[in-house]
């Protein structure tokens, strides 16, 4: 990998790190992605998933197409992309980006019904991506409804 694509697909080199680099690409997402929902609306939040998601299938199909390799495990880029897109349902709010980020490692993870089918079957850079973006939007969804749950019992949060 070259420089910029440490900085970009492996984002901020967390995709290089030993053991789990999907787990270390995700917390850096989720730390960036909190990051930026604490200082701008969740809309700036959603514009940067979209962005990151259309340039990472450019660069990715060019990497894949360069070295043979799909779905490189050094590169986060789809971590960050579902991550993100699970923070935009929960928003800044602390137990709902933690909620997130766990139902996001296990969606993407065990990779259950059309998540796995994406990851199996789609090819290049929407293949990487697809199966996190759907993963991103499950984990959004369902801590999204426990967050409703928790303060349907009362819990303020």
């Amino acid at each position: 990998m070259n420089l910029s694509e440490k900085l970009f697909l492996a984002f901020l080199g967390s995709g290089l790190l030993p053991k789990a680099p999907g787990t270390w690409g995700s917390l850096a997402a989720l730390a960036v992605g909190y990051a930026v929902l604490l200082f701008f609306p969740v809309s700036t939040l959603f514009l940067l998933t979209i962005l990151i998601t259309l340039a990472a299938v450019k660069h990715i199909n060019a990497y894949e197409s360069r070295t043979g390799v799909h779905d490189d495990s050094r590169i986060v880029i789809d971590e960050v992309a579902g991550m993100w897109l699970a923070l935009c349902v929960t928003g800044s709010n602390e137990v709902g980006a933690l909620l997130a980020f766990v139902f996001f490692r296990i969606y993407d993870i065990w990779k259950p019904s059309v998540i796995g089918r994406i990851d199996r079957e789609a090819p290049g850079g929407w293949g990487v991506m697809g199966d996190d973006l759907i993963a991103g939007t499950a984990a959004g969804l369902s801590a999204g409804l426990v967050l409703e749950f928790l303060r349907q019992m009362g819990l303020s949060l």
